[in-house]
């Protein structure tokens, strides 16, 4: 399957992409890519786009990646709505009070906490002497 995404070029800390066409599963390394149709510098903002083979790819079949997908849209490219680029925490989405969310942890409140401790813990416990050592002798407990 094909996917139009950026591949880095440029120097340590001046990054800029090019926007190519490649295999899904293998990485555009070196000019290992089918075509490359545009260009993304980052750092001046700059960009340049080919319309026409973009079009082309995404008729055939390409798809493209989010960053390179956000990209085409404001170009105006493709139409749709902004896809995020990061992944919302787990933990934010449970402290927003969702009712499914919430009833879980109601479950766990319910619990009383001695059914949590297993029997096998005060049999141990109770084969301790409890009688005082003979008066001659100190314990180093």
């Amino acid at each position: 399957m094909l996917v139009i995404r950026l591949f880095r070029v440029g120097k340590k800390n001046q990054p800029s992409f090019r926007v190519v066409v490649t295999d899904r599963r293998n990485p555009p390394r070196a000019g290992r890519y089918v075509e490359e149709v545009g260009f993304w510098n980052p750092i001046t903002k700059e960009r340049t786009i080919k319309k026409e083979r973009v079009s082309y790819w995404l008729s055939v079949g390409a798809k493209p990646s989010p960053a390179v997908f956000n990209i085409l849209l404001s170009e105006k490219i493709v139409e749709g709505k902004k896809i995020p680029l990061h992944k919302k925490s787990k933990r934010k989405k449970e402290k927003e009070g969702s009712p499914e969310a919430a009833e879980p942890e109601a479950k766990k409140e319910e619990k009383p906490v001695a059914e949590e401790k297993p029997a096998t813990e005060e049999k141990p416990a109770a084969s301790q002497p409890t009688q005082p050592a003979p008066a001659g002798e100190q314990t180093t407990e």
